[in-house]
């Protein structure tokens, strides 16, 4: 192998490597930006027994692998129940306004960012809209 081969080699391995860096970093960027969670379409009857928790700031209730919760005023929040570090089910934290695991402490804001702790990935959040006391989940 000549010198002008082994400098086109040699270059084409480190383009090559830059290329594939990039495709890596970028990747992981963007998995770490997309919110984890079920799809979802469905209503809760805020009068029905089982739901009734959510008449009340600072209740919550599971459904569907979402969690609804209820923080005054007539305003309902929805995200995925569960934490996407290790799939333990997030609880809603009334003082805080954020959702927080139980398992390591990962903590999520009502948008789904991740505040704190080991989890990677957002929270997925769905729509909410409330007909009088039917409160419609979708996303």
């Amino acid at each position: 192998m000549n010198r002008r081969e082994l400098l086109k080699a040699s270059f084409a391995a480190c383009g090559l490597g830059i290329v594939a860096s990039s495709v890596l970093l970028d990747s992981c960027t963007k998995i770490n930006d997309t919110p984890q969670g079920p799809s979802a379409n469905f209503t809760l009857d805020l009068s029905s027994s089982a739901y009734s928790a959510l008449q009340n700031p600072g209740r919550y209730v599971y459904k569907n692998g979402v969690i609804v919760a209820n923080t005054g005023q007539n305003n309902f929040i929805a995200v995925s129940q569960t934490c996407t570090h290790q799939g333990c089910t997030v609880q809603f934290d009334n003082s805080s306004g954020d959702f927080v695991c139980p398992c390591h402490g990962g903590t999520f804001s009502q948008s789904g960012k991740v505040l704190f702790g080991p989890p990677a990935y957002p929270l997925k959040t769905y729509k909410t809209s409330l007909s009088g006391n039917i409160l419609t989940i979708s996303g």
